[in-house]
């Protein structure tokens, strides 16, 4: 029986007081079962991102209990969750967030220094495509190769998990897809649980499970019996 890397019951998220609070999450229910690629899908102020958030241990529910694995995220202390995020998640974001003055390799090496079981550096970066780039700063990369060393960035802490919050956000579609085979092998290689959250419905067709957000609710659940390639996905 395959494990859930996540699981939600009865999850909220409210932001601010009376006659302005915005409910962000209303009451989500969810299963994320493990080493799967799960798309995130909805528009602008659906939750999906909130609901990232929380189980990646950025911020915590209102009300309700978020699980990874047998762990209610909810019940840790601010401690707790950063040894989780370290131990566990990789983030890789629409806005790359890499240091200037810093080398692919010397970004890369940013995490591994605190890594529990790192990756090396180099060998991340080869898995994305860049072994011949590892001592340009980003100023010398493209925006695609600036993604994939903030992916290679992620990876190389070896994670559980990892999140990715509108990764091809900033992308034209031949290197938008090329980020997505970069998480496809992540997902195949590394057996990690792939979560990535997008308002781009064409994507869903890469993932084993589509999660359709809508109004600080799940809609509709969709397994995938066939999934596309990235090259197949029209963008």
């Amino acid at each position: 029986m395959t494990k859930n890397a996540f699981s939600t019951k009865g999850v909220t998220k409210v932001y601010g007081e009376g006659r302005s609070a915005v409910h962000a999450l209303r009451g989500v229910d969810l299963d994320i079962p493990e080493g799967e690629i799960v798309v995130l899908l909805g528009p602008s102020g659906s939750g999906k991102s909130t609901l990232l958030n929380i189980i990646g241990g950025l911020d915590r529910a209102t009300d309700g209990d978020a699980f990874f694995q047998d762990q209610n995220l909810s019940d840790m202390s601010d401690r707790q969750l950063t040894m989780y995020r370290r131990d566990h998640v990789g983030f890789v974001f629409q806005f790359y967030n890499l240091m200037p003055s810093l080398t692919a390799r010397e970004n890369v090496e940013l995490v591994t220094e605190i890594a529990r079981d790192p990756m090396d550096p180099d060998e991340a970066l080869a898995m994305v495509g860049l072994r011949e780039r590892v001592d340009h700063f980003p100023a010398q990369l493209s925006g695609g190769e600036q993604q994939r060393v903030a992916i290679a960035r992620a990876v190389a802490k070896n994670p559980t998990v990892l999140f990715c919050d509108e990764p091809t956000g900033a992308l034209d579609s031949q290197t938008g897809r090329a980020v997505l085979n970069v998480l496809k092998d992540v997902n195949e290689k590394l057996g990690a649980t792939v979560l990535i959250v997008t308002h781009a419905a064409s994507q869903a067709a890469m993932a084993d499970r589509v999660i359709h957000f809508a109004d600080g609710g799940i809609r509709e659940v969709i397994v995938n019996d066939k999934k596309l390639t990235p090259e197949e996905i029209e963008w």
